[in-house]
């Protein structure tokens, strides 16, 4: 009974909503705490500084608007209790089948430093496998498409967008890309 971490696809602007409904039904689970499938939801935020009025002003931004993350045994019955919880759309993944999140993505998300040997700064690719995008610039700009696979070390995104009728793998900068 191995928990790991999925991200869910919501209805935009209920992700704290959605995070609500599940950690209510956490609660709820007379089991213990180590027992439970389902231990938490969260929705990812970072500190932004933004300029309002000509102030500076830090606020809170949603990392992945429009997902929440859960860390849960997968099974049937979790499976069912969430894709019934109001809002939800779908968990990510390919197909129909949920994709865990690697560790690293999430040490990330939470903030949670793990030495490596690399210590040079990488730039954060806000993007999920499984996350439908649009591209914004280049000879595919106005495209959507799904994210296959985030090269961190590149600054690369690869989505799968459809030409002619068939599924073509694209390599773009995450620059010109937005969540769709």
């Amino acid at each position: 009974m191995e928990h790991k971490w999925f991200a869910i696809q919501t209805t935009a602007g209920h992700e704290n909503k959605v995070r609500s409904l599940i950690e209510r039904h956490i609660q709820a689970d007379p089991k213990s705490e180590d027992d439970r499938l389902i231990r938490q939801a969260l929705v990812p935020l970072q500190q932004v500084v933004e300029i309002k009025n000509g102030k500076k002003v830090t606020v809170e931004r949603k990392v992945f608007p429009g997902y929440v993350l859960v860390e849960m045994v997968m099974n049937q019955e979790t499976l069912h209790t969430i894709n019934n919880i109001q809002g939800v759309i779908k968990f990510v993944g390919q197909g129909w089948t949920p994709q865990p999140l690697r560790m690293e993505e999430v040490n990330r998300l939470l903030g949670i430093e793990v030495e490596s040997e690399e210590e040079d700064a990488k730039e954060e690719i806000p993007f999920l496998v499984g996350q439908v995008v649009e591209i914004t610039e280049g000879p595919f700009s106005d495209f959507s498409g799904t994210v296959e696979e985030v090269v961190p070390e590149k600054g690369k995104v690869r989505v799968s967008v459809s030409l002619f009728g068939r599924p073509t793998t694209v390599e773009l900068d995450y620059l010109q890309l937005k969540a769709h």
